[in-house]
């Protein structure tokens, strides 16, 4: 029987182990360890940053750095409706309205000539989020925020090791988010982090991620925070992967790449992800797909049910946000979003991923559209 081939594995071929067994030797393995701090020092580095503030994963990330804007009920942000529900429900559970924008159908990021149009007196911040491995044009987003004195919240955590015209994503944020899930280029298991250059919000979210305990009185409190606090152990596991990011790049644009030479052979079925735009360099996060009106198949859940049939594991696009029964309202329609998210897919492209994976995966998405081409 052919092994089935998943979406992600991780590569864990440096110093992990190293600093694990270093945690474990020392007792050190709750938030209070010395790695905790490395971890942030080095990665406020990263994308220069002043502070970096570690949590517990990307949604945690996400949570504590809006709650610290100290943004109102009945206050809007703007921000893709092509996006994870992660995005948006900080925004919900403080009553704050989310106004969505649409994407473009190439670069499957949020459409910036959309957003003016959206300005009202309520609107706040704007939220960006770097999609599947290319990033928002940052540029055009920002002269609008200044221009309307709007916050910037940037999404980075599918972009960790990408530039925008040469800066760091997650640098352009009044406060920046990622996430250290096991796909992501620097993962510890579970994570996220937080940075920001404004030293009253970074000592917010420090309170908000540590149960908003007053350091005068520890168990009295005047708010209400979470436990977000990254240990120890994640935290050496994430140092010694932020040590390889340069060569994680360098691997994933190789992945990237084989994948666009491998499948070339299936031009004109399926739309393939740009390999770079004036302002960026597709990073692969991802390798993601995008059926069209080639073939009869019936969007991306029957493409991944034939891959899985040649034991290639797969995923659907995200749902767009304005179509979530959670949410149970939309502001306007969304077309293309609610075309990508139908027929858009991506398939095994993992850090620890091989040649001869990828020519198996190629050769697999290739053998399914020319069954169902017109």
């Amino acid at each position: 029987m052919t092994d089935f081939i998943p979406v992600n594995v991780p590569l864990l071929n440096g110093n992990e182990r190293k600093y694990l067994n270093e945690c474990i030797e020392t007792g050190w393995i709750s938030s209070e360890g010395p790695f905790v701090k490395k971890f942030e020092d080095e990665f406020a580095k990263l994308v220069n940053k002043k502070y970096a503030i570690s949590v517990t994963n990307g949604s945690a990330a996400l949570e504590a750095a809006i709650s610290a804007l100290n943004l109102k009920k009945g206050d809007e942000v703007i921000l893709p409706t092509f996006t994870i529900i992660s995005c948006v429900a900080p925004l919900i559970r403080l009553g704050i309205r989310p106004i969505f924008i649409d994407s473009y159908d190439d670069t499957w990021n949020m459409d910036i000539s959309q957003i003016e149009d959206k300005i009202t007196p309520k609107t706040k911040a704007i939220m960006a989020v770097h999609i599947y491995g290319l990033s928002v044009d940052m540029d055009p987003l920002i002269k609008l925020a200044n221009q309307y004195n709007l916050l910037v919240i940037e999404d980075a955590a599918q972009a960790i090791g990408l530039n925008y015209k040469g800066k760091p994503c997650g640098s352009f944020g009044d406060i920046s988010t990622f996430s250290f899930y096991p796909n992501k280029l620097i993962t510890s298991g579970e994570g996220g982090m937080i940075v920001t250059d404004d030293e009253t919000l970074a000592e917010r979210c420090r309170s908000l991620r540590n149960l908003c305990f007053k350091p005068e009185k520890r168990f009295v409190h005047d708010e209400l925070g979470w436990n977000f606090r990254m240990t120890n152990l994640q935290a050496a596991v994430g140092l010694a992967q932020l040590e390889q990011l340069s060569e994680s790049v360098i691997k994933k644009r190789w992945i990237g790449n084989k994948y666009q030479e491998n499948l070339k052979e299936a031009d004109g079925l399926i739309q393939l992800p740009l390999q770079k735009t004036e302002y960026t360099e597709n990073i692969y996060w991802v390798f993601a797909m995008l059926l069209n009106d080639m073939t009869s198949l019936n969007g991306a859940d029957e493409m991944m049910a034939e891959l899985s049939q040649y034991g290639i594991g797969s995923r659907p696009f995200f749902f767009p946000l304005h179509n979530q029964p959670v949410l149970g309202y939309s502001n306007g329609a969304y077309p293309i979003s609610e075309n990508i998210s139908r027929n858009g897919f991506y398939v095994p492209s993992g850090l620890a991923i091989s040649g001869d994976e990828i020519d198996r995966v190629s050769e697999s998405v290739i053998a399914v559209l020319r069954k169902y081409a017109y």
